[in-house]
């Protein structure tokens, strides 16, 4: 039996405190709370839910008369806000953005209602999201507590044109030691251009998101099937020190605070030549509006001692136990999951912006497969992902970028506040998963209880 989640482990309250002021748009709980027929929905500023925002009131509000009052954070931010909000059970916030990660042991605890009536809803269609993501947001006690919003492995993008001006090949399955190789070659090949981009911020879903793929790929793991931590194993540090090497003298500038949208940035901007991340991140790279549409090719994660290292996320929508407005809730998630709703994007943005990786449909719809060039590498990686089994030995729960077990978001973050030290040049990956394996058998100790 797991324990249950402390409030102090995951809540730090007081940034959240300091955070609430900067929400991007909605009331965020305030005089809204009280309005019967609204929801206060708290997010990840991901351009798909950006995207959302943008289109709720002229679509989901005007059919249903529901407002929904958004509060828009930075990943790492939002992160600690749901935390102590739905640890607190406040009800301020009827509906997040969680994922695969938090949803099991949330609704372990108590803290989000079920979605039985998405779920049995004709027109939802269960059955069309694709079984992974059901059953990784599926409670211990049988019931559905998050849908998908979009879902995601993680693949290596790289610009077909500037592979071709340098006479560089790409494989579609290629190595970590063959990336490297790549990054120094591709390292200049435009002016102000580096090799790669590389996650480098700190955070257990940021720098260790793609970190961890790499320290499984490499034969290393945060902990063998008997808790016993293995942070400063020889795989793990091995694993670590190509990492920080590699994007300290191929990788983007500022590495040690960038981030997903960092990345995404740099790559838009062609400030670097590859990168590793996110499958989702291609939707952006291919929109209408985007400087490198059509220029971005897409290979599987880089591996070196695994057949495949994707890892498989899925940012989904749950609700609060502590609700009032738990109808009103499950029908913006109704909405806002379905394939309804990407249709609409699909007429308003392009099919490329389609919160994909979710639907069986959507990879099967010709349009989707015309706008999307990287639609079979993701399905790909989506599909070849294994929670279960993602390194080399066996593990004492699933999880292939993180561990699931509550206590991780803060043993990851405290972990990669060192890595990303190292990256600025601050400090040595050796002193850092030292500290890391000290807490890590803490934690490995206590579940072998």
């Amino acid at each position: 039996m797991r324990p249950k989640i402390r409030v102090a482990a995951l809540a730090a309250g007081a940034l959240c405190i300091a955070l609430s002021a900067t929400a991007c748009s909605g009331a965020g709980g305030g005089s809204a709370a009280g309005e019967q027929n609204s929801v206060n929905v708290l997010m990840v500023n991901n351009p798909q839910m950006e995207d959302l925002q943008r289109l709720t009131a002229d679509n989901f509000t005007k059919e249903t008369g529901i407002k929904v009052n958004y509060t828009v954070l930075p990943e790492n931010d939002v992160r600690a806000k749901i935390s102590q909000e739905f640890s607190s059970q406040a009800g301020q916030y009827d509906v997040a953005s969680l994922s695969n990660y938090e949803i099991p042991f949330y609704s372990e605890n108590g803290w989000l209602a079920p979605l039985d009536s998405v779920a049995k809803d004709a027109e939802f269609n269960q059955g069309d999201i694709l079984p992974a993501y059901t059953a990784s947001l599926t409670g211990k006690d049988g019931k559905l507590y998050g849908e998908p919003f979009y879902g995601e492995s993680s693949f290596l993008m790289y610009r077909k044109d500037i592979f071709e001006a340098k006479g560089l090949t790409m494989p579609e399955k290629p190595t970590w030691d063959q990336i490297a190789d790549l990054a120094a070659k591709a390292d200049g090949a435009a002016p102000g251009m580096k090799g790669i981009c590389l996650r480098g911020q700190p955070g257990w879903g940021q720098v260790f998101a793609p970190l961890t793929t790499v320290v499984n790929t490499f034969g290393g793991t945060w902990f063998d099937k008997d808790w016993n931590a293995k942070v400063n194993s020889p795989e793990f540090t091995e694993a670590t020190e190509f990492y920080v090497d590699l994007v300290r003298k191929h990788g983007e500038a500022g590495a040690a605070q960038a981030g997903f949208t960092e990345c995404l940035n740099n790559m838009s901007q062609s400030k670097v030549a590859m990168w590793y991340d996110a499958t989702s991140a291609a939707g952006a790279l291919e929109a209408d509006a985007s400087p490198v549409k059509g220029k971005i090719g897409y290979a599987q994660a880089p591996v070196k001692k695994t057949d495949s290292s994707g890892w498989l996320w899925t940012w989904s929508w749950g609700v609060q136990a502590a609700s009032k407005k738990q109808d009103a809730a499950g029908k913006f998630i109704a909405w806002a999951s379905s394939k309804k709703y990407e249709e609409l994007v699909a007429s308003k943005l392009g099919w490329a912006k389609v919160p994909s990786g979710k639907r069986i449909s959507t990879y099967e719809n010709a349009d989707f497969q015309k706008a999307a060039p990287f639609f079979k590498a993701e399905r790909s990686a989506i599909e070849n992902a294994d929670p279960k089994n993602p390194g080399v030995q066996e593990r004492p729960v699933v999880g292939i970028q993180f561990v699931g077990i509550p206590e991780f978001a803060d043993l990851g973050t405290t972990v990669s506040q060192g890595v990303s030290s190292a990256i600025a040049g601050q400090g040595s990956v050796a002193d850092a998963l030292a500290k890391g394996q000290e807490a890590a058998q803490k934690i490995g100790d206590k579940y072998k209880k």
